[in-house]
């Protein structure tokens, strides 16, 4: 039998803090500083800035979601935000608060993950700090974006359009089987080839960096923009509110994996609900003027038009034409 790899542990208290951020710097093409100098892009609007907080046991389980994945997902988390708002991110700044349970090489490998975003997204500035946590693993996260859209803040117009970037729901049925096979785990490996799709958008959602480029180089740019991480019906009642509008959504329309309408059968959970008050999909909700709608399918196919905007409720139109006052966390 082979032997088994040791795996190395650095105390991070070893190292203390000025150390253990110089190590992990060293091997990087960033720079770290307190402070970062944003230049403007020519022919930019201006920059916007996102903060984000993940929090252990809320956000994220390390029980399944191995730490170089949590890097990546917690730098796409903030980006997200900028990309809704036709912004191009320029720059992350990350506070991380660790407890004793973690080592110097926990931290590496979840900074690796960090660096692995932010070159894929072309961001120039890149920073860290490390702050002591009493409850686990905290990630704090700063970004900041080069604003590129004309229509930014424009008046949304009634019987607008609202579009998604990609389906919705895989990344919560995702969740589901991590936390099935969890409450299951009886120390053997547990068997999830056929669930490869729905836990790669749980663990590593992306955001595709051209989306940008496609508004630019059509010149069909969006009047709002919003980025879904707590459920559909949590964006739509920000868009809402924002815009001082009603919305429907038609369900029949609403982008639907297979992947992830056989896991909803398998494990009985219904895929509206997922969909409208599941969280961590990852993905852009765009609203653009009703005018554009032939442009938008003919130049924009990746984008999936899923309703409009109203005079006033937000409802979820079933395929038979009943509407369902459309709720969410914190709203109601």
């Amino acid at each position: 039998m082979a032997k088994k790899k040791e795996i190395t542990r650095t105390e991070i208290k070893e190292l203390g803090r000025i150390k253990t951020l110089d190590r992990l710097f060293e091997k990087s093409s960033f720079t770290n500083s307190r402070t970062t100098r944003i230049p403007p892009l020519k022919g930019g609007k201006g920059v916007v800035t996102a903060n984000t907080l993940m929090l252990e046991g809320v956000d994220f389980d390390l029980t399944y979601t191995p730490v170089k994945y949590l890097g990546y997902k917690a730098a796409v988390h903030a980006m997200g935000f900028i990309y809704a708002k036709c912004a191009k991110p320029c720059a992350l700044n990350f506070s991380i608060g660790v407890s004793s349970k973690f080592s110097y090489e926990h931290i590496d490998w979840l900074w690796a993950g960090i660096q692995a975003a932010a070159k894929l997204h072309s961001v120039e500035n890149l920073t860290l700090e490390l702050v002591p946590s009493m409850s686990g693993l905290m990630i704090s996260c700063g970004a900041a974006g080069n604003l590129l859209s004309p229509e930014y803040d424009k008046e949304t117009t009634p019987n607008s359009l609202i579009c998604v970037s990609g389906n919705l729901g895989s990344a919560c049925m995702g969740f589901y089987v991590l936390e099935r096979e969890k409450a299951a785990f009886t120390g053997t490996q547990p068997q999830l080839e056929k669930y490869k799709y729905p836990l790669g958008q749980y663990l590593t959602p992306d955001i595709e960096p051209s989306v940008l480029d496609s508004f630019r180089e059509t010149g069909i740019w969006p009047t709002a923009g919003y980025f879904l991480t707590r459920g559909l019906g949590d964006a739509v009642r920000q868009m809402a509110r924002d815009c001082n509008c009603g919305a429907n959504i038609f369900l029949d329309k609403i982008p639907v994996a297979p992947e992830a309408r056989m896991v909803s059968e398998e494990i009985g959970i219904d895929m509206a609900t997922a969909i409208i008050n599941g969280g961590d999909d990852y993905r852009l909700m765009y609203v653009f003027p009703l005018e554009a709608h032939e442009a938008i399918r003919k130049e924009l196919p990746w984008l999936e038009v899923i309703g409009h905007t109203a005079k006033e409720g937000c409802h979820l139109v079933s395929p038979d034409g009943n509407y369902l006052e459309i709720k969410a966390q914190g709203w109601d």
